[in-house]
Order: structure tokens, then C-alpha cells, then sequence
């Protein structure tokens, strides 16, 4: 982690980037001193200096859109801007030995070689949305530079020019044929008037380059990696959330002892981390600080979805910040009972399905391609009546090749329909089993999810396993007590004023109706300035970037 003094001299330097960028652009469009012109005029011709007119300008627009890749310690944008200071001390010194502007740029770049290890982060891959940023930002660039053109300059055209005449005859240059009946006096005038028209053609030129550079995915898992994440996983996974960490949108972090794995989505600037680390306890700290250092390298923000509370302590000594995001609901099988008065509740509805010839069958690995298309039909009517779309990263998804691979639990109609399925989950070194997908027909008979979930916890008692995770509650508890922090006291208010578009406490309640334990789960980030960049990251991750199906009422 940088100290308070490293990270407040990358903000100096990225801050005085912008300035330096600023000045350049203004020292453009203003006349020189004529004394020091005159005086060049007898060492660089017309069209030298013209031309150091015309770079100084490049190099303006150049430097403010590398002032924030400085902020995030890129090191291309440290060499590319190293590059450019060279470039604007040799430009403002030909062009009007502006030594003033050369000495700021000076500064600078003495500043920036001294702080040259401080920039180690590696280069974004090329985005659309990076694209469209900078083809926003040239658009503007070459705006102000026409206009504070021929607002400041006292050029000799045929006419004086107030701002907004000024921003009229910049657009008039790309958009009239006559230029907007601009006449040039001379050589100097008609320099400026191309030099609008070029920077315009290179700056948009640039920036749908950046546009129309293909978007590239993050690099998945290779096959040795996944090898050996699946091995560390089934010796040392111990969570409802260790079997997700295998699936195919994870990609991985390892220790350097090789004994432990990070399981993360990186989408944006956030790399979301599946649950805690899996590994030997006594490598949980040296794995999650090398995956700080590997994130500040790649300029990414770490982040910890659904960790557990044992651990929260380790991770404040890190740096991290802690916020409860929901409950767990746990069964215990040992004690759940359908027989006397605790069972009550349950024994009249599944005696009922029973009777009517309703029955839980299972299904062992490989499961066929007949039952998978079968499985297919009920899941493609669940997500249309949720109105939905298939989430990830916390959880599988209808995928073949992963349901073919592990156990389902079937409900069968009289008719011998499926009404309803679910796959299990066991937890590798935990005596528990969880279900993941928990489909059915949306003309079901009321009362089967309620007899899947009380036949599968008779069926993995019998099987000797001691308990039956429901999952995540999501924001319960959260906030609750008088103690809890500001801010989940603040999502504890959305929690309840949102709860009639997403029924997030009838979700809680369903599943309290079996008396599970309730365990809290945490998401860890590194401070509060740095919780929407991840939130939104976990968001993509979780969504699969299908936004709007994940945040509308009603999602699936």
C-alpha cells in the first residue's frame, strides 16, 4: 500500500499535468512577446514555428487526457507523459521562447523521473466506453482551442470577435464550406485557421482509433489454472460458495506458496472476490496481501463478497473496511423434525402432496441430455414469469456442462411431470449440502417448493449430513442494532423502504419458517471513496453486465 506522502505527491503531479496541459493550450492561442519573436525570426523559419505552434496544442490535449491515468499510476501514461514533456519544452521554446512554460514543464518532469517507481500499474485493456469518453473530451478540446483562438488572438481578419462569435466561427470551420466567410490577412491567420481544422482531424482521429479498437475480454482460467484451483478447493473449501468458486467466470489468484486461491471477476475497475480466500489458515494473510499488490498493479480495487465473521479482524489490520450485507440461513438437519408439535407446520402440506402423488426423485451424475432438456423447459418458464435473467458469480447458472456433472433433486407431478428441480451443492470439508438453482412451472401446485425443501432435508439427514444451507438473505440483520455503523443503518433504511419492489423480508421470512441459525456475511472493501467503483463491479459480475435485468423489480 502507498503512504499519505506517495499518494499525495501522485496527486501533485497528476494535478500539475493538467496544468501544465492548460498552459500549453493557452500559450497557444495568445501572441507572443514580439521582442523574443522577433528574435526567433532570424533562427527558425515561418513553418518551424508554426509547426512548434501546432505540437504545443497536441501536447495540451495529450496531457489532460493523461492526467488521470497518472492519478491511477499507469506507467505507459508515466512514460507517454515523460515523452511529452520533452516535446513541450522544445515546442514552447521554438514557438515564442516561452521559457516560462518550459521551466513549469521542467518542473514537472524532474518531478516525475524522481517519482518513477511509484507508477507500476499496468495499462487498461481498450474499451468502448473509453472510446466514447475521449471522443467527448476531443470534441471539446478542439472547441475551446478555436474558440479561445479568436477571442484572445488579435488576428487581422475581416472582423473582431466576442466568445460566442468566436465558438460560432470554430463550428463554422468544420461546417461551411467558405469557413463562414472568414477571410485571412496573411500567412499567420491562415496558419491558425488550418491549425484548427488539423487539430480537430487528429484528435478525432485518435479518439475513434480508441473507439474502434476491438474490446478485450479479460483473460479466462487456463486449464492448468483451474487444475489447480479445483484441487485447493476440494482440500480446503469449507462454504456453500466454494463449488462457484470453479466456475468457468472466475479466474484466479494464487498464494506464493501455492497453497492457497483467490477466486475473483474483475469487471471495471473492481476485482470482486468470491467469499474469503480458500486455503491452509496460516497462509490467509500472505494470500490476501499479495492480492492487494497484484490488484494495485493490474490498477484494480480488491474486494470481498460474503465473507465470513471470524475473519473481519484480519482484514482490518489490512486496511479493509467491513459492511454486512445480509444473513445466511443454516438448517440444522440433527434437529429438524416434521414428527410432534415442531413439525406441524410442515407434516399437513407434505402428507397432502404425498397423497396426490406428488414424489422427490434424484438423479446421479451424468445427468442424461433428455432430463437436461426437460430441466431446460422449466427453467426457461421460472425466469419468464420472474421476468429475469440468469445471475452469476454467486451462484451457477443453467449451464449443461456443470448440472450434467452433479446430483438433482426432481419433483415429479402425478402425471409424472417435472413441477419443480433443484442441483445440489456439497461443501467439500463440511459436513453440509446446499442447493444452488431452485426452479419450477409457474403453474405448480401450491405448496411444492415448501415439500422440495422438507423432503431434501429429510433425505441428507438420513444421509448423516449435519446441516442444509438456504443461502444468503440479503440485507438481513443488516443494521439492526444500536451499534451497527452509520452506514448500514442507512441500508438498512433503503432494506425497508425498498422492500415492496423486492420483497427482500417475504425472502427472509420463507426461509425462517424452518428455523435455520442465522450467520452474518460481510462484503470487505478498501475505504468508502472506493465502494461504488465496486459495488458496481459486483453488480456486472453478478448480472453478467445485464444491468437492468438484475436491478428491475421482479429480477430473477
Amino acid at each position: 500500500m502507498l503512504s499519505d506522502r506517495s499518494q499525495l505527491s501522485i496527486w501533485t503531479a497528476a494535478i500539475l499535468t493538467a496544468i501544465v496541459g492548460i498552459v500549453n493550450l493557452l500559450s497557444a492561442v495568445t501572441p507572443g512577446i514580439p521582442a523574443r519573436i522577433n528574435w526567433l525570426r532570424g533562427i527558425f523559419p515561418f513553418e518551424v514555428r508554426a509547426g512548434a505552434h501546432l505540437f504545443a496544442v497536441m501536447v495540451a490535449f495529450m496531457l489532460l487526457t493523461l492526467a488521470t491515468s497518472l492519478l491511477r499510476r499507469k506507467r505507459v501514461a508515466w512514460l507517454l507523459t515523460i515523452a511529452l514533456l520533452v516535446v513541450s519544452i522544445i515546442s514552447n521554446l521554438v514557438k515564442g521562447f516561452d521559457y516560462e512554460e518550459a521551466i513549469l514543464a521542467g518542473v514537472l518532469l524532474v518531478q516525475l523521473l524522481l517519482m518513477r517507481h511509484n507508477f507500476n500499474a499496468q495499462s487498461d485493456r481498450p474499451s468502448l466506453t473509453r472510446g466514447i469518453k475521449i471522443l467527448i473530451v476531443a470534441l471539446l478540446f478542439v472547441l475551446a482551442y478555436g474558440t479561445l483562438g479568436f477571442y484572445l488572438l488579435d488576428l487581422q481578419f475581416n472582423q473582431k470577435f466576442n466568445f460566442w462569435e468566436s465558438f460560432q466561427q470554430t463550428l463554422a470551420l468544420f461546417f461551411t464550406a467558405d469557413n463562414g466567410g472568414l477571410e485571412p490577412r496573411d500567412r499567420w491567420d491562415q496558419f491558425f485557421v488550418n491549425s484548427v481544422e488539423w487539430m480537430g482531424i487528429l484528435t478525432l482521429l485518435y479518439a475513434f482509433s480508441m473507439l474502434l479498437r476491438p474490446v478485450l475480454v479479460r483473460s479466462p482460467a487456463t486449464s492448468q489454472q483451474r487444475r489447480k484451483a479445483t484441487a485447493i478447493v476440494q482440500q480446503y473449501g469449507r462454504s456453500s460458495l466454494a463449488r462457484f468458486t470453479l466456475l468457468d467466470d472466475k479466474s484466479y489468484y494464487f498464494s506464493a506458496s501455492g497453497r492457497s486461491v483467490i477466486a475473483y471477476v474483475a469487471q471495471g475497475r473492481g476485482a470482486i472476490v468470491l467469499g474469503d480466500p480458500i486455503g491452509a489458515l496460516d497462509d490467509l494473510r500472505e494470500v490476501i496481501v499479495g492480492f492487494q499488490q497484484f490488484c494495485a498493479r493490474q490498477d484494480w480495487i480488491p474486494a470481498f463478497y460474503q465473507v465470513f465473521p471470524n475473519n473481519l479482524e484480519l482484514y482490518k489490520s489490512l486496511g479493509f473496511e467491513t459492511l454486512c450485507i445480509g444473513e445466511e440461513a443454516i438448517v440444522d438437519l440433527n434437529t429438524f423434525t416434521t414428527k410432534g408439535k415442531a413439525g406441524r407446520n410442515f407434516r399437513t402440506g407434505i402428507n397432502r402432496m404425498i397423497k396426490e402423488g406428488y414424489k422427490l426423485e434424484f438423479y446421479e451424475p451424468p445427468i442424461s441430455d433428455r432430463l437436461l432438456y426437460d430441466l431446460r423447459l422449466v427453467s426457461d418458464e421460472w425466469l419468464k414469469m420472474m421476468h429475469g435473467s440468469e445471475k452469476k458469480f454467486s451462484l451457477g447458472w443453467f449451464n449443461e456442462d456443470y448440472l450434467r456433472n452433479g446430483e438433482i433433486a426432481v419433483v415429479r407431478s402425478p402425471e409424472g411431470d417435472i413441477s419443480a428441480f433443484a442441483n445440489m451443492v456439497t461443501e467439500y470439508q463440511s459436513n453440509d449440502t446446499t442447493i444452488d438453482l431452485m426452479r419450477r412451472k409457474q403453474e405448480s401446485e401450491n405448496g411444492t417448493m415448501d415439500f422440495l425443501f422438507v423432503s431434501l432435508f429429510e433425505h441428507y439427514k438420513e444421509q448423516g449430513y449435519d446441516g442444509f444451507n438456504l443461502g444468503l438473505s440479503a440485507l438481513a440483520g443488516v443494521g439492526e442494532t444500536v451499534e451497527a455503523p452509520r452506514l448500514e443503518k442507512e441500508i438498512n433504511y433503503l432494506y425497508q423502504h425498498f422492500n415492496k419492489f423486492y420483497n427482500f423480508q417475504g425472502l427472509h421470512e420463507y426461509k425462517n419458517k424452518f428455523h435455520p441459525r442465522w450467520e452474518s456475511r460481510y462484503f470487505v472493501y478498501p475505504r468508502l471513496a472506493d465502494l461504488p467503483a465496486v459495488v458496481l463491479a459486483l453488480v456486472r459480475a453478478d448480472s453478467g453486465d445485464r444491468l437492468w435485468d438484475y436491478l428491475k423489480p421482479g429480477g430473477g
